[in-house]
């Protein structure tokens, strides 16, 4: 389950990246909004998925709560699901 997680992880993490940092510009500065559905609904999926196997790790392995917090807040943070998935995983 956790090499699962591993994978959801880089899935999520880049998904944010290419939120931020392709389709976001594509739309304000290029006014190109073609891109912000498809990327965006990925983004959330993948986001949803983190958190709830994120969730299931935390009861499965018996995470403390600030290990599933701070898994859970590098979510949110660009790159922070890399951190996650190599020094705390």
């Amino acid at each position: 389950m956790i090499r699962f997680f591993k994978i959801i992880a880089l899935l999520e993490g880049i998904s944010l990246l290419l939120l931020f940092f392709v389709a976001m510009p594509l739309k304000y500065v290029w006014d190109n909004p073609e891109y912000i559905r498809p990327v965006g609904m990925a983004h959330g999926l993948l986001f949803i998925g983190y958190i709830i196997m994120a969730t299931m790790l935390k009861f499965e392995d018996g995470w403390p709560i600030k290990k599933y917090l701070l898994i859970c807040l590098a979510s949110i943070v660009p790159f922070g699901t890399f951190y996650v998935e190599k020094k705390m995983l």
